[in-house]
């Protein structure tokens, strides 16, 4: 009985791994920008398309290329912050959310209709010489290449929360989060802060795009679904809380993954919806949000 309980909580840490990386992204751009980026999803199928036709084309191993999906996806995030986003820097918070909104829900088709066009319909996945393995500790397994995606999401938030509060670029981030009025009058230039919040947040859902499709497929439709755990997440783990968040996703993947165990899997996105709205509900700072006065 531990045994089936201990190998889906294994792969739920693995999956949640995942589902944490794709809305810290998320999570960054908004609580920063205020900008909902409901396209966020479809960021992260271009970053999948990316380390699949780098390793199609090229033969390159999805983990080596990594950097060059990141460079690609921060030119992505150039452009659509440069030509669309930037347009909404001024307006108040409410109405940011609302225009952001309707132009996020424009480039998911945009973007999705352009993977049609370009790739078909058909699931792509990337296969390697060691796909198949795994590491069996105490009747457990461990997949090498879902443990080594876990072991990057790890590193990859590390990384950003040693930017955020090691360097003078990621203070100045958390002050235009805190008051973005003060920090403009303390010299910081918030133009630039939310542009750069923009990129690295889509360079982060390019990682995590790259990761699914090395563990598993990808299609143009996925970013709806994406999207919408991404945004679960970002709630439940907390709004402003990147760790928060990377811990939500964790927790949402245990317990998609038990709920199939135990109830089946037409349940899990039921079981993760409840508790989405029972989060919302008596906790709507999230997990790990701080209660504002």
């Amino acid at each position: 009985m531990l045994g089936p309980i201990a190998q889906n909580l294994v792969f739920g840490i693995m999956v949640g791994g995942l589902y944490g990386l794709a809305a810290v992204g998320l999570s960054l751009v908004f609580g920063v920008t205020k900008f909902l980026n409901v396209a966020h999803g479809e960021l992260l199928m271009l970053g999948g398309y990316a380390g699949f036709w780098i390793f199609t084309l090229w033969g390159v191993d999805p983990f080596l290329s990594l950097p060059l999906v990141v460079v690609c996806l921060v030119l992505i995030g150039l452009v659509l912050y440069k030509l669309l986003f930037a347009r909404m820097v001024k307006l108040t918070e409410e109405n940011k959310i609302k225009n952001t909104l309707l132009v996020g829900f424009g480039l998911s088709l945009v973007f999705q209709n352009m993977a049609l066009r370009l790739w078909s319909a058909d699931d792509r996945g990337i296969t390697t010489a060691y796909s198949g393995q795994a590491l069996t500790l105490f009747g457990v397994r461990f997949p090498v290449v879902r443990l080594a995606s876990l072991a990057i999401a790890v590193v990859t938030l590390l990384l950003l929360d040693l930017f955020l509060h090691r360097t003078y670029t990621g203070k100045a981030i958390r002050a235009t989060v805190q008051d973005w009025e003060a920090a403009t009058l303390m010299g910081i230039d918030i133009h630039r802060v939310y542009l750069l919040s923009f990129v690295v947040g889509a360079a982060v859902a390019g990682i995590a795009g790259a990761l699914v499709s090395v563990g598993y497929s990808i299609e143009p439709a996925m970013g709806l679904e994406w999207t919408l755990i991404a945004l679960i997440v970002m709630v439940l783990g907390g709004l402003g809380s990147i760790v928060g968040t990377f811990v939500g996703g964790l927790v949402l993947g245990v317990t998609q993954s038990l709920t199939s165990y135990w109830i089946g899997g037409t349940y899990r996105e039921i079981v993760a919806l409840l508790i989405f709205l029972v989060v919302l509900v008596f906790r709507p700072q999230g997990l790990f949000g701080s209660k504002e006065g």
